[in-house]
């Protein structure tokens, strides 16, 4: 007799866990569809490139004359030891070569 009111109780503790753990999911779910709905509209990618994959290729080779030492500016030959001189420079070379890049910003 001992062992089947022991059944019976974990047979109704397993029913109460079980219910309990289906409300705290229905839960859950309603929370995150509130969160979801709060969001504002994810803003879309554009799919199309800005750079053509050359130009990346262009601004590498530059990046390299850089750390090497011979990359110069234009006009006063000086070496150039900025990152952000060198990938200026590739991009312009790269707009020269009529390459897909965006237009360089205006001051």
């Amino acid at each position: 007799m001992a062992t089947k009111k022991a059944a019976k109780k974990s047979a109704k503790k397993a029913a109460k866990k079980s219910t309990a753990k289906k409300a705290t999911k229905k839960a859950a779910k309603k929370a995150a569809k509130k969160v979801a709905l709060k969001k504002a509209p994810a803003k879309k990618s554009s799919s199309t490139r800005k750079y053509s994959p050359s130009v990346g290729k262009d601004v590498e080779r530059e990046m390299r004359e850089m750390k090497r030492g011979k990359l110069k500016s234009g006009r006063s030959g000086k070496k150039v030891t900025s990152r952000k001189q060198a990938i200026a420079i590739g991009l312009s070379e790269a707009r020269k070569e009529g390459k897909k890049v965006p237009p360089s910003p205006k001051k």
